[in-house]
């Protein structure tokens, strides 16, 4: 069954989309090249801000937390911050108010890049590596050397005390011998003195006054 659509009034056109909006396909791919383009030069920037960063390495400078420890300080209005108490960084210009987070600050991201570095370590090769190694042993090797020598002296010096130890022995038995010896003498001659006394009709030497 055929289907038959009403005619339009006489004189009209059929309609039209000129009403939609057109768009000029090479303008945008133009537009789209140009924002590819400067994605890339930000990341190349980005890129060789990162590679003029120093890679990660160890302090060559030990950290001053003990200088002001138990000092007063008066602080007024006008004192500069570095003076307010606690630990200064001069690098980041803050104050830390203890020494473990002042610590925590100084190995923290923020001032590792404030000092132009990157939390990044260097690599090390197989070469470095070895000599690593070769410079502990070589340590190693003098720690025992010098353990040995201290284990020899003190030895030497444990005999010399053994041997003072005995003469000092030696001298308190001849002292204690002639002490000995010297009281027999002094006992003999006192027994002596006192046969003497009584073959002569005293009582003994040095005795008490008769009575009259």
């Amino acid at each position: 069954m055929a289907s038959f659509k009403k005619p339009g009034p006489k004189g009209s056109r059929p309609p039209s989309d000129s009403f939609r909006r057109k768009w000029d396909s090479d303008e945008y791919l133009q537009k789209a090249r140009d924002r590819l383009a400067q994605e890339a030069m930000e990341e190349q920037a980005r890129n060789e801000v990162k590679v003029k960063r120093e890679l990660l390495k160890h302090r060559d400078y030990k950290v001053d937390l003990e200088s002001r420890l138990g000092k007063t300080t008066i602080i007024t209005k006008n004192t500069p911050q570095s003076q307010t108490g606690g630990y200064y960084c001069n690098v980041c210009d803050c104050v830390v108010k203890d020494s473990i987070n002042f610590l925590d600050h100084i190995n923290g991201k923020k001032h590792q890049r404030n000092m132009g570095m990157s939390m990044k370590i260097e690599q090390s090769s197989l070469d470095q590596v070895k000599k690593r190694f070769e410079q502990n042993k070589r340590k190693l090797e003098e720690r025992a050397q010098e353990g040995q020598y201290n284990l020899e002296e003190r030895t030497a010096a444990l005999k010399r005390e053994e041997e003072r130890d005995k003469l000092r022995k030696k001298e308190f038995e001849r002292d204690k011998k002639r002490r000995r010896l010297e009281e027999s003498e002094q006992l003999v001659a006192n027994s002596q003195d006192d046969e003497v006394a009584a073959i002569m009709g005293f009582g003994g030497f040095g005795g008490s006054k008769k009575n009259s």
